[in-house]
């Protein structure tokens, strides 16, 4: 069924942009009134299938665009403009306990968007769509160049914006899992020389010491380094940006490091619980020492935070954040399972207040958000596999969050964390321009 004299038709516009644009979805030549089904589909690079929908009506001109028009049901509701990417879950019938993420930045992610009649929740592949299109989300924008970094024992990637610089840098630290590229194209493409550095992969712990630094202060400050020294950096103006366990390192080599002095530091999902006389490599055989002592719910997801509560007294096992000399933002999620965060946060903010140095620390805290908080966007995982090679840990991660809070926060923190390196790389002291 269409408008008379007309088929249905879809478009997206941008067809094409970065992963954390927003696009408008419209479908016109509909009925006036007319229920129908929006539907989005993408393949993953493990050939996972991942899917939502949203449930429409149209106006009296046989229109709906979704940036104005409200879900009435599917796996989101609501005016949502970006629901169709947010919501997405793994279709039926896939492997249980996924994580949707880009391994390949240089390649888009490809959503195929199509419109169905009426209010449907399943059998997509089946049914005749109405109309079909197709958008291209990047992690890189044109221009940003892509580089291998095997240099002083390190293994990471490099990634420079378009233009002959000088830019501010960010030294980009996910948590133990390898070498992860995606946030640090991102970045680029806003205008940062980012450095994604591995640092708990296989890749890097099994290599001799011949050929590796200690990963130690040493690892962390020859990746600082290769980026105040790279021609298109401001030396001056390097960040940390850290996830997760990374937080702790971020944390332990911004105020213990007579090497790294960092412009501002970000800590996502993080704690600055570790026990900093030991060696930072020393995590595993902490985790497996303990691992015990690990909880699980119901459905047998590990609940990882209560590995690190109650939060110590010993000053000895955590980072002196009371230390720290340049500005931090703390970002978390209320709802984090796989890391105390909630707690840390606010120990953390008693002992910067005590220390003095309260008004260096800036917190985002959302309500409904787990620990997973990744770029705008991007699918939301409550519970996902891992394997940690180094423990033989193999199991399946609580991480928390409901799907559209954790969402909303995914959204609003990325570009408050984007507000925040621009004022301290971007910005001089009282000025409100770019270098």
């Amino acid at each position: 069924m269409a408008g008379k004299g007309s088929c249905p038709l879809i478009t997206i516009q941008p067809s094409r942009g970065l992963i954390d644009e927003k696009f408008q979805i419209t479908v016109k030549n509909l009925l006036p009134g007319q229920a129908v089904t929006l539907h989005s589909l993408t393949q993953s690079e493990d050939s996972d299938f991942w899917e939502a929908f949203g449930h429409y009506v149209s106006d009296g001109k046989g229109t709906v665009k979704v940036a104005e028009d409200v879900s009435l049901g599917g796996s989101y509701d609501g005016l949502e403009p970006m629901g169709l990417l947010w919501s997405m879950k793994p279709a039926p019938g896939s492997r249980p306990g996924l994580r949707f993420r880009k391994k390949d930045v240089c390649t888009p992610v490809v959503v195929r968007i199509a419109v169905y009649t009426g209010h449907i929740g399943d059998g997509f592949t089946e049914a005749s769509a109405l109309a079909r299109a197709v958008t291209e989300r990047s992690y890189m924008a044109p221009g940003v160049r892509r580089t291998d970094i095997r240099q002083s024992g390190l293994r990471g990637t490099l990634f420079v914006p378009p233009g002959p610089g000088p830019f501010p840098a960010v030294l980009d630290l996910w948590g133990a899992g390898g070498l992860v590229e995606y946030r640090s194209a991102l970045l680029a493409s806003h205008g940062y020389v980012s450095l994604a550095l591995d640092y708990y992969s296989t890749q890097v712990m099994e290599k001799s010491p011949d050929n590796n630094p200690s990963l130690e202060y040493e690892y962390f400050e020859a990746a600082f380094t290769i980026l105040q020294d790279h021609p298109q950096v401001a030396s001056d103006r390097v960040a940390l940006l850290a996830s997760s366990y990374g937080t702790s390192v971020a944390l332990r080599m911004a105020v213990y490091s007579a090497v790294m002095h960092p412009r501002c530091v970000v800590c996502i999902s993080g704690s600055h619980v570790q026990p900093v006389k030991k060696s930072i490599s020393n995590i595993y055989v902490e985790m497996k020492t303990n691992l015990h002592k690990v909880p699980y719910d119901e459905n047998n997801y590990m609940i990882m935070k209560s590995l690190l509560l109650p939060i110590p007294t010993d000053p000895n096992k955590k980072v002196d954040v009371g230390r720290i000399k340049c500005p931090l933002l703390l970002i978390f999620g209320e709802d984090d399972h796989g890391w105390p965060t909630v707690e840390s946060a606010e120990d953390m903010e008693k002992m910067m207040e005590a220390a003095g140095n309260r008004h260096l620390l800036t917190t985002l805290s959302y309500p409904g958000a787990g620990h997973l908080i990744e770029p705008p966007y991007s699918p939301h995982a409550y519970a996902s596999k891992i394997i940690v090679v180094q423990i033989e840990l193999k199991v399946t991660m609580l991480w928390g969050g409901e799907t559209k809070l954790h969402s909303h926060a995914q959204e609003d923190s990325w570009q408050k964390i984007l507000a925040f390196l621009d004022q301290h790389l971007y910005r001089s002291p009282g000025t409100s321009s770019h270098l």
